[in-house]
């Protein structure tokens, strides 16, 4: 029986993720000592950013979409330094860019492969346990649902198993990763400008996007 490994997999990990880091970034904001040691190094960053700004922005873009293939990798870390360098609106885009590139690359890996491109224990019961649930060829609206709860390292392979159409899967990963990709460098801009509020706001909102989520796809499940 997998639907406990499901339940596992999916609300608690990804709200024990989301509270420990709330708590961690409202203690960064609030000791002096560690939030000027960020500005001096997101300062010394910009320079480098700034004399390779093709180059800086190409990167920044393969760490996202490698970050949206890999359990192990994460993009989050860079947004502050690309918030300072390039603003936030610029930053949205290329982060979104490189996590649609991301998930279209995991497709068509699970297309090709039938596997995810890296063993992941987790995944595999995730894809195992959708793959047998989910109907084949899925359409738009279930596919959304599925890129809003799953892991982003989930959804792509997942659906090139299905035998998803991939111009239904593109769409639903473009509108899902944008809300994600705003409120993630939210987060970064807040933590720069020690906003509490825009904090606090962005990571309520996109905790409140993801369980929300996951109580459709149980529903669907279940159905």
């Amino acid at each position: 029986m997998h639907p406990p490994v499901a339940r596992r997999s999916l609300l608690p990990w990804r709200t024990l993720v989301v509270v420990l880091g709330f708590a961690l970034l409202v203690a960064l904001l609030s000791i002096d000592r560690i939030h000027l040691w960020l500005r001096d190094l997101l300062a010394t960053a910009e320079p480098v950013i700034a004399t390779y700004p093709v180059w800086g922005g190409v990167a920044f873009v393969l760490v996202s979409a490698l970050s949206a293939m890999l359990a192990f990798l994460s993009s989050a870390l860079l947004v502050p330094v690309a918030v300072y360098s390039w603003g936030a609106t610029t930053t949205v885009i290329l982060l979104w860019l490189g996590w649609w590139i991301g998930g279209a690359c995991a497709f068509a890996i699970g297309r090709l492969l039938r596997r995810p491109l890296v063993k992941s224990a987790r995944a595999e019961r995730l894809v195992l346990f959708y793959g047998e649930r989910l109907p084949r060829n899925a359409q738009f609206p279930l596919v959304l649902v599925l890129q809003l709860a799953l892991p982003s390292e989930v959804p792509g392979y997942l659906c090139g198993l299905l035998g998803v159409r991939f111009t239904t899967y593109a769409s639903a990963l473009l509108l899902a990763e944008l809300p994600y990709a705003v409120g993630t460098v939210m987060v970064g801009q807040g933590l720069i400008e020690r906003r509490a509020g825009m904090l606090m706001a962005a990571i309520a909102a996109g905790l409140a996007l993801s369980l929300g989520a996951v109580w459709l796809l149980r529903r669907w499940v279940h159905r």
